[in-house]
């Protein structure tokens, strides 16, 4: 049964043509109808928009022309919104099942429920079907976060009135806006959250945060800013990531074979 909660999807794109029709068509085989695909293109000059043109539905929304980055597209794309609950999907991940999204409207069928997140699968750049980390969760718990603990972000729908409060993504940062923003989320004592034990979202590896050690050394450092700007000492925010980079191996251990 199709719920009245609406779900806005949003996808950043630039030059995205290698891997964007993987994430269109993943959305366009969602089981829940009330979805509304936001594409927040940055000035695509290859077969992006082509391929958008293609996929896109009478009620999606597009958005196209230089921007400032993959943080202020996610504003855009936020204020863009006209759903109850907001989720990012990059331009080069897939949802997993059909049933995703339906899955992630059960969840808010519980009006004091204001994020939903899950499990997710990462897998090579060529072959969506070879999985090289597993990121199993679980529901969260006060103390977490200085334990090293997040969702896995492309797998995380909040209300969007949760997205106003907290002011959206701060764009001083170039990797870990994300990060900082589910510190905000996840420590303020109204913000209830649930878990589902399934894999929601299948992701490539080779993001920005991990495309390279240099790359995976700067998201460090701004994901230290985030905790230090969230009032977590020197030490506090040291000991955060070291957990948090320990939490990562289980993910390799697991993977399929």
């Amino acid at each position: 049964m199709q719920g009245n909660l609406k779900i806005s999807v949003v996808t950043a794109t630039f030059n995205s043509e290698a891997t964007l029709r993987d994430c269109l068509s993943s959305v366009a085989r969602q089981t829940y109808r009330e979805v509304e695909h936001i594409i927040v293109d940055g000035g695509s000059t290859d077969g992006t928009l082509g391929l958008i043109a293609q996929y896109r539905r009478e009620h999606d929304v597009l958005e196209t022309g230089p921007d400032g980055g993959i943080y202020e597209a996610l504003n855009k794309g936020i204020r863009l919104a006209s759903g109850d609950v907001i989720g990012f999907l990059h331009s080069d991940d897939m949802f997993a099942t059909r049933s995703s999204l339906n899955e992630i409207s059960q969840a808010f069928e519980d009006p004091a429920i204001c994020g939903v997140y899950g499990d997710l699968n990462y897998v090579t750049v060529t072959n969506p079907e070879k999985i090289l980390r597993k990121w199993r969760d679980a529901p969260f718990r006060t103390g977490d976060l200085s334990r090293g603990w997040m969702p896995a972000h492309p797998t995380l729908y909040v209300r969007k009135e949760w997205y106003i409060k907290i002011g959206g993504f701060d764009t001083s940062y170039r990797i870990a806006a994300d990060y900082l923003s589910i510190i905000q989320l996840f420590s303020d004592p109204d913000f209830n959250a649930t878990y589902i034990p399934k894999v929601l979202v299948t992701m490539r590896a080779g993001g920005a945060s991990n495309k390279s050690i240099k790359a995976m050394l700067f998201k460090t450092s701004e994901d230290y800013r985030a905790l230090r700007s969230s009032c977590f000492s020197p030490l506090q925010a040291s000991r955060t990531l070291i957990r948090k980079n320990l939490r990562k191996i289980p993910q390799f251990l697991c993977k399929a074979h």
